[in-house]
């Protein structure tokens, strides 16, 4: 399954929960869950457009003054990552802090995407061993 697929498959995911909070047990921790999804779909999809891009920057790589390149572009990854994570934990904090989310809410929302990571390696687990490839 692609990447791409898995970022659609997290806000099908998110959607489901976001709605099922909602029906089962209120708006506020409805937005908790959309809040927390949101901001793990956003994280996850912009991480994955660093890492095509440090990916590309390798395959072009040849000479020296490209090696100098991958250099600058790793370390430059390296800071988008650190800055990233600083800027969620802000987020965070701030939501946190001032009350405007449910934390089991937007716990659940945060664990949209490594609930279709989990899924999607359980489907081509499935997939490998009903396959017949043993």
């Amino acid at each position: 399954m692609s990447l791409r697929k898995m970022q659609v498959m997290s806000w099908l995911y998110l959607a489901i929960l976001t709605l099922g909070a909602w029906g089962f047990h209120s708006a506020f921790f409805a937005w908790s869950v959309f809040a927390g999804g949101l901001i793990s779909i956003l994280s996850f999809w912009i991480s994955h457009k660093d890492i095509s891009r440090f990916f590309g920057m390798l395959t072009v790589a040849g000479g020296a003054p490209e090696k100098e390149k991958v250099k600058k572009s790793r370390a430059g990854y390296i800071i988008k990552f650190w800055v990233r994570i600083v800027i969620i934990g802000i987020v965070l904090l701030v939501l946190i802090k001032y009350k405007k989310v449910n934390i089991f809410g937007l716990i659940l929302g945060l664990s949209t995407v490594v609930l279709t990571i989990t899924f999607t390696a359980l489907n081509v687990t499935r997939r490998y061993f009903y396959s017949g490839r043993r």
